[in-house]
């Protein structure tokens, strides 16, 4: 399962893309998205996921 961005929510600050370990976090226009295929929730990496823990605003990277 990978986490998402909920675009309502995302103030397109891109601290979440910075942090991500795997570059799973792309920007088009402003808005960020979660590649679903490159996201791993930072399981074995990270005890939390580092999209989730950079957001400034809660519940904006969240579980799929």
């Amino acid at each position: 399962m990978a986490f998402k961005i909920i675009a309502e929510n995302c103030t397109g600050c891109g601290a979440c893309q910075f942090e991500c370990p795997n570059n799973a976090i792309s920007s088009k226009g402003g808005l960020f998205s979660i590649i679903t295929g490159k996201c791993t929730e930072c399981k074995g990496i990270y005890p939390t996921q580092q999209c989730a823990a950079a957001c400034p605003i809660p519940k904006t990277c969240v579980k799929a």
